[in-house]
């Protein structure tokens, strides 16, 4: 199962955890990340990610995430801004930020099956090219999909 968070997804520990909602992303997707690093999940991490996530201007998060990045199975670099930018101006129609249309173009453009956000605006954007969820609402999905490569 190929998937990929954008950068709020990774942010997310960093955040408020008094706030449950917060705090149990939070825990979700740090349960996905270390699925990643036991392979159970293959990471796509993108050039729009690592520029992202280069702009934080607090070390203390940026530093940890793209360390994190090095777990990605799959790297989308910039050669092909060309079709990603193509697809996220057509995703930009539907109200969605510049960013974050780039973050699905990418994760689109990779064959991902998941893209995973804690963005309310991304998870109201619907379409049949990927699954968008939250880390909670992933869970299950993650326990459908390792039951099924057991099969």
């Amino acid at each position: 199962m190929r998937v990929y968070l954008d950068n709020c997804s990774y942010n997310r520990p960093f955040d408020d955890q008094t706030q449950i909602r917060i705090a149990l992303e939070a825990h979700a997707k740090l349960y996905i990340q270390r699925l990643i690093t036991e392979k159970k999940l293959e990471l796509v991490v993108s050039y729009v990610s690592r520029f992202e996530n280069n702009a934080n201007p607090y070390v203390s998060k940026r530093n940890p995430i793209n360390l994190f990045f090095q777990n990605a199975t799959i790297y989308l670099d910039s050669s092909h801004s060309v079709s990603v930018d193509t697809r996220a101006a057509e995703i930009m129609k539907h109200k969605i930020k510049t960013n974050d249309a780039l973050h699905i173009s990418c994760a689109i453009e990779t064959g991902c099956d998941y893209f995973i956000t804690t963005d309310d605006e991304i998870l109201h954007y619907k379409t049949a090219d990927i699954k968008i969820c939250n880390p909670i609402t992933f869970l299950p999905m993650i326990e459908y999909g390792i039951m099924k490569h057991r099969i």
